[in-house]
């Protein structure tokens, strides 16, 4: 009823011929929401299409970022096939799916989304008669009116078991079809610019933080973990499983008369010794099909793979069934059979080696202040005379982990009454200590202790492993089975990593530890993973500030892990808006300090990253194929030197202290908190139940205490998007005026610098999606004039500045030299409009009167608005 008036209001909103008069009702935010995601949906399947066109063969450049285009660019600057396979055997990258509370769209509505992208695809692939085309039109309405007819926001909060099996999905359902299109994508490019057999596909596992997540989350629990562990097992069982049987179906290859694979008949042979009288049945069928028994026995010992409980002949891990996999590629090479193994064996192989048997490694994070309550807890429950251990100073603490770490004596016996912090961590650790006895360290990914802020941090990790039975005894003394991870992510922690990381390399515990690692996973070096924060790091300084502190950090513990002999790898924790760290994924590799990237890398995919990125198969595949393309090629690079500083890197951290003083003026003057809380908002944010992860780290009403997420993504809705730029424009206006020289050497040289072109390029980004005409109609929601005036004044006058600066600096309106850009914006702006006037009415009815009918209304253009800027936070 009134779909028709509705069609043509919105019809008009895109076209700028017309704006709402009056109020939205419910269903005009919806149907903006719904037609927003239909236009993302028709972009990236236009954008997919123009990719593959980029392939076509009358074109004579690759797509910047693919696999031809990253081994040609190697090539040509003079790597030759060996150190290029070399340097792809060394490679692991591994993305992290996250539930951080981004994901605006309900899971619901994500399946509407990807079934309506499918027929788009399937409406491009082949040619319709008139009447297959009047039923895919059918089919096409049917989608649009479920997509229509479906509630837009989510009416609770998603629990963490939702979490987890959203992130299954993408584990069991896309990243399998993925991985082989990957690997012959892969394949066909190494064939293109080397003509020899290609390696395998570089190493790349997927991480999980779905259920293993605990930092400020009280509702993952150990049993949720737990669970969290058996579903990925099971996951990843199953699928390969199924692969492992559709392999089988299509090897129905006669052995050819007097021919004999001496690998085939050997492996059977073990494997029948392995499973004992089960394979007495296989080998009766199929008595001339050899590929097919040994595939048969495979799916046997598969289907026996119960970790400790497995029964006589199951596979103890994936590298067992990766082996049994590789003899049965040999094989049929052997016996002619190329492409059969090549196209039916390989993928599986390729898939096996990314999926393991855990689908991902689950990471365990904590909040460094959590462990610290933790360990009083211990203290006070062993009756020690002291236990405010938060309290003691850094001295202290380190006095009391270094004799406390000398010794396997736990603090506590089981039947003692523990606090809630130190219960919850010894049932933890207890619950890894079993999954690690009964399967091994596959599937465990680090300790990741957020907030590191000193090495008692981190060392306070070593303490309470112990007491969950982490700890074991090698021949140089006690070491933790499980690596600790710090996240450095304040600007003073950044500045302070260094001498953090020192502190914990050369404390002998570590030193076990590592050593211990490198030997069980029979690694080549020791090895380390830091985290490094993205989003904190910006609210805590601004976008310059935290840019340069990551960049500075990343140097420093490069030179230092050099020095102690220690191959350090680095954890991007990014997130999906540019005042997040977000920004293309090559030019973001590119941006990296020189000798930072040496083949090894990990980075979160947060949100609605993930369905951005991998709801649908060719998406996911142009994104990893980036990713891995792009960190073998600044591997290569990094590793040939060539990190001589930038002559620009002299004259920025100038620029970048102009740029700190600004923003800390902004978030330190007086009134500012109460005007991001009226200016924004915020308090309808907080009401949304897109995560389950409360909002705020602490009860209190506080910017230290509010989380980096619900920061970024109010500053997105009032369109400001303030994090993305503030402070850049005093920095360079200071830069233009007082140092003339500097403000030309950087005009000059700016392009020639990768760190400050990606940067830069984002700060634009950010000022072209900001509005000054709509922060002021968000602005007029402070009741307090004056203070409105004062903060305005300094917004706009900052946005002007870097506006203009930064044009001067690229030579030309960012419109004209990012036309497409601009294009995108501008065809959702006329329709975002009216969304903005109605979410500021509705604000300001809704806190002079708050009821549920405005709330939901208001969450619908919280959702809307969102939808329309591809963003939340």
């Amino acid at each position: 009823e009134g779909e028709h008036d509705l069609a043509a209001f919105l019809r008009a909103c895109f076209n700028g011929e017309g704006a709402a008069s009056g109020s939205l009702s419910p269903r005009h935010c919806q149907a903006f929401s719904i037609v927003f995601q239909l236009l993302n949906i028709v972009e990236e399947n236009t954008a997919n299409q123009v990719r593959r066109g980029s392939e076509h063969p009358s074109r004579r450049e690759s797509e910047p970022g693919s696999w031809l285009y990253n081994l040609q660019d190697l090539r040509q600057r003079g790597f030759d096939e060996s150190a290029v396979r070399q340097a792809l055997e060394r490679m692991s990258v591994e993305p992290v799916l996250t539930a951080h509370p981004t994901e605006a769209k309900r899971a619901t509505v994500l399946e509407h989304h990807r079934a309506i992208y499918l027929l788009l695809v399937e409406r491009d692939s082949r040619l319709f008669t008139d009447v297959e085309l009047a039923i895919f039109r059918r089919r096409l309405k049917a989608a649009l009116e479920r997509l229509w007819r479906t509630g837009e926001i989510y009416l609770a909060r998603p629990d963490v078991e939702s979490e987890v099996r959203n992130t299954l999905y993408y584990l069991r359902s896309v990243f399998p079809d993925v991985v082989e299109l990957l690997d012959l994508r892969f394949q066909q490019s190494w064939r293109a610019v080397f003509a020899t057999a290609p390696p395998r596909l570089p190493q790349v596992r997927f991480g999980d933080w779905a259920g293993g997540d605990r930092d400020g989350h009280p509702l993952v629990t150990p049993e949720v973990t737990g669970l969290t562990l058996g579903l990925l097992r099971e996951g990843a069982l199953s699928v390969l499983r199924e692969r492992l049987k559709q392999v089988g179906a299509r090897l129905s290859l006669e052995r050819p008369s007097g021919w004999r694979s001496i690998l085939v008949e050997e492996r059977i042979r073990e494997l029948s010794a392995f499973v004992g009288e089960a394979s007495q049945g296989i080998l009766s069928r199929n008595t001339r099909e050899p590929w097919r028994q040994l595939v048969n026995l495979m799916l046997l010992r598969l289907e026996r793979a119960n970790g400790g409980d497995t029964p006589p002949g199951g596979y103890a891990s994936a590298p067992g069934l990766i082996e049994d996999l590789e003899v049965l590629e040999a094989s049929l090479h052997q016996a002619g059979a190329v492409h059969i193994a090549e196209m039916d064996v390989r993928p599986l192989v390729a898939q096996a080696r990314v999926l393991g048997f855990q689908l991902a490694t689950l990471d365990i994070r904590q909040d460094s202040t959590y462990h610290d309550r933790a360990i009083a807890g211990l203290l006070r429950a062993s009756g020690a005379s002291r236990f405010d251990y938060p309290n003691w100073s850094e001295d202290e603490k380190l006095d009391f982990l270094n004799r406390e770490l000398q010794t396997p004596r736990p603090f506590t016996a089981p039947h003692m009454r523990l606090s809630d912090e130190a219960a919850h961590v010894v049932a933890l650790f207890q619950l890894l200590r079993g999954h690690l006895t009964r399967y091994g360290p596959e599937g465990i990914g680090p300790l990741i202790v957020s907030m590191t802020r000193s090495v008692t941090d981190l060392l306070a990790v070593y303490l309470l492993a112990r007491e969950g039975g982490l700890l074991t005894e090698t021949p140089e003394g006690l070491a933790c089975e499980l690596p600790v991870t710090p996240l450095f992510e304040t600007i003073e922690a950044l500045e302070h990593s260094r001498e953090i990381l020192d502190a914990f390399l050369r404390h002998p515990f570590t030193g076990r530890t590592l050593g211990y690692l490198q030997r069980r996973d029979k690694r080549a070096a020791r090895e380390m993973v830091v985290m490094l924060g993205y989003s904190d790091s910006n609210k805590d300084g601004g976008i310059l500030a935290s840019h340069w502190a990551l960049r500075q950090a990343q140097s420093g513990m490069a030179e230092l892990a050099r020095e102690c002999g220690v191959r350090l790898s680095f954890f991007h924790g990014r997130g999906g808006t540019i005042g997040r760290g977000a920004g293309p994924t090559h030019a973001f590799l590119e941006s990296l300090p020189a000798g930072s990237l040496m083949g090894r890398m990990r980075v979160t995919e947060q949100g609605e990253v993930i369905a951005q990125k991998y709801a649908n198969r060719v998406t996911a595949t142009y994104h990893l194929e980036r990713l891995l393309a792009g960190v073998a090629r600044t591997t290569l690079l990094h590793e040939s030197g060539g990190g001589a500083p930038h002559p620009l890197e002299r004259l920025w951290p100038a620029v970048v202290e102009r740029s700190v003083r600004a923003y800390r003026d902004l978030v330190d003057s007086d009134g500012f908190l109460p005007f991001f809380l009226q200016a924004t908002p915020i308090d309808v944010i907080e009401q949304t139940r897109i995560g389950s992860r409360p909002s705020r780290r602490g009860p209190k009403e506080a910017l230290a205490d509010l989380r980096a997420i619900p920061w970024v993504f109010s500053w997105s809705q009032a369109r400001f998007h303030l994090p993305g730029w503030y402070g850049v424009g005093t920095a360079l206006d200071w830069l233009r005026n007082e140092h003339p020289s500097g403000w030309g050497a950087l005009r000059e040289q700016v392009s020639t610098w990768p760190y400050l072109t990606y940067l830069l390029h984002n700060v634009e980004a950010s000022l072209m999606m900001a509005d000054a005409g709509l922060m002021q109609s968000y602005a007029s929601l402070v009741t307090d004039q004056e203070l409105r005036q004062r903060v305005m004044d300094d917004i706009l006058r900052e946005y002007r500045h870097a506006q203009t600066l930064i044009d001067e600096l690229f030579g030309g309106p960012a419109a004209a030299r990012r036309p497409r850009l601009a294009q995108a914006i501008r065809l959702r702006e006329c329709a975002l409009k009216p969304l903005h006037a109605e979410q500021v009415r509705l604000l300001a009815e809704w806190r002079k009167e708050p009821t549920a009918e405005k709330l939901q209304t208001l969450l619908l253009t919280v959702n809307a608005i969102a939808m329309g800027q591809k963003m939340t936070g």
